[in-house]
């Protein structure tokens, strides 16, 4: 898996915590975790998705 898809399934777990502690305590900021964490999701499959692509193509 390629770093930068690490990276971005961290922040996504990060921002999914980040949201439910904001829900918790009652603050409507917990939308905004929740958006960035659907961002960086997508970021993260993206990379891989692109990673796979690449290796099928220096494959073959």
């Amino acid at each position: 898996m390629p770093r930068l898809a690490l990276y971005s399934l961290a922040v996504c777990v990060l921002a999914v915590v980040a949201a439910v502690v904001a829900f918790v305590q009652g603050s409507f900021l917990g939308i905004v975790w929740v958006l960035l964490a659907g961002l960086s999701s997508n970021m993260a499959w993206f990379y891989v998705r692109r990673h796979r692509a690449e290796s099928r193509a220096d494959a073959a």
